[in-house]
């Protein structure tokens, strides 16, 4: 821009313009006169030969609009405007345009005529395209290395999280593989008591407890056996598998020394498309959470599942009159190793949000808790259309 300004102060001052104009005269007059030495003329040819190269530079390099595209005003002493160039706006207010230039450069005085008659004018000049351009360009960099940082850090997350998954997968796996030789194992010893004590009841009796549950502990190998595989799901009513659960739940009360109500509600008759067994394991494992929460001196203590629809979405809650769950533990408690027990593995509602979430493509989440009132927790399952 000074360059610019010198060269606008050279090409336009009177001074210089007058010189000129009286050198081309008496160099033609020059012409006239044989008796004029040659050297001169000469000397007068090389003067306007420099000027014309100054005027190059100028005209060429220094002023150029597609060069430099700077926006400029040029005022006078007075504060009038006597030129400017590259103002986008039309109606633009010049001294709105002067007091923004301002702000960002000291103006450029230019000089015109000598001592006596010297007259300034003032440059007032602003940012380039290119500047402004080149102004947002390091956000724009810091932009794409913090996304680049995102997607690193998404894809190790990712791939910390397969890992992690894998070995699940391989522990539950190798679990029911453990658990199916013992089991097998002893299905043959109670077949052989049942048969040396086909008369004697109570023998009987016992072994065919120890039946149900060494079939419970069956199902529950198989139900290891299918994490990690894609599991066949099934068009099913929820109501028998809900029943199911309760029926083995209630059962395990007085285990626990609680006086728990067990309440159901099913609102709806639509089917889901579920996997029974490992559908039944989230069931069960909400449940058992829901009445480890009650404490054994709680009166009217209660867990209540119910069935509703709404559309295509299937809701199903299940409420206990527990202690419930902080705030700021309402999003944790399905993250894998989180528990609140002195003596919990914090897998069961990891367990569960798996099944639901990734095998029967639903939703399970703290719907509402409170302390020392209780917790809802649902799960959203879309409803199987009809057949």
């Amino acid at each position: 821009m000074e360059l610019w300004a010198k060269a606008f102060e050279h090409n336009y001052d009177p001074i210089h313009m007058e010189i000129s104009t009286k050198l081309n005269t008496v160099a033609n007059l020059l012409d006239t006169y044989p008796e004029v030495p040659d050297s001169l003329s000469r000397l007068i040819q090389e003067a306007e030969a420099a000027k014309f190269t100054i005027d190059f530079v100028t005209n060429e390099i220094i002023r150029p609009d597609h060069l430099f595209n700077i926006p400029v005003i040029v005022v006078d002493e007075s504060g009038f405007v006597l030129h400017y160039r590259f103002i986008e706006e039309d109606n633009a207010d010049p001294d709105e345009l002067i007091s923004r230039f301002s702000s960002l450069h000291d103006p450029i005085t230019i000089t015109f005529g000598d001592m006596e008659r010297a007259q300034n004018q003032y440059v007032y000049y602003g940012e380039s395209p290119m500047i402004q351009y080149l102004r947002y360009f390091p956000y724009v960099q810091f932009g794409i290395l913090a996304l680049l940082l995102g997607v690193g850090y998404t894809t190790y997350r990712s791939i910390t999280r397969s890992e992690q998954s894998n070995l699940w997968v391989g522990m539950t796996k190798e679990a029911a593989h453990q658990l199916g030789t013992p089991l097998s194992s002893i299905y043959g010893w109670l077949q052989l008591l049942k048969d040396k004590n086909h008369e004697n009841d109570d023998t009987l009796s016992i072994a065919y407890e120890i039946e149900n549950d060494v079939s419970r502990l069956k199902g529950i190998a198989e139900r290891f056996n299918k994490i990690g595989s894609q599991p066949e799901l099934k068009r099913l009513g929820l109501e028998p598998i809900i029943d199911e659960v309760l029926s083995y739940m209630e059962r395990r009360l007085p285990q626990l020394g609680k006086q728990i109500e067990v309440r159901k509600s099913i609102r709806t008759n639509s089917k889901v498309h579920v996997n029974s067994e490992l559908f039944q394991w989230a069931i069960e494992n909400l449940i058992k959470n829901s009445m480890d929460a009650i404490k054994k001196t709680e009166m009217n203590a209660y867990v209540s599942i119910s069935v509703t629809q709404d559309g295509q979405q299937i809701f199903i809650d299940i409420e206990d009159s527990g202690s419930g769950i902080d705030k700021k533990f309402a999003k944790e408690i399905f993250k894998p190793g989180f528990s609140t027990k002195k003596r919990g593995w914090g897998l069961g509602l990891s367990l569960t949000r798996r099944i639901i979430e990734e095998y029967h493509k639903g939703r399970v989440y703290v719907y509402s808790t409170e302390k020392n009132k209780g917790t809802v927790i649902r799960i959203t399952l879309p409803a199987a259309q009809s057949a």
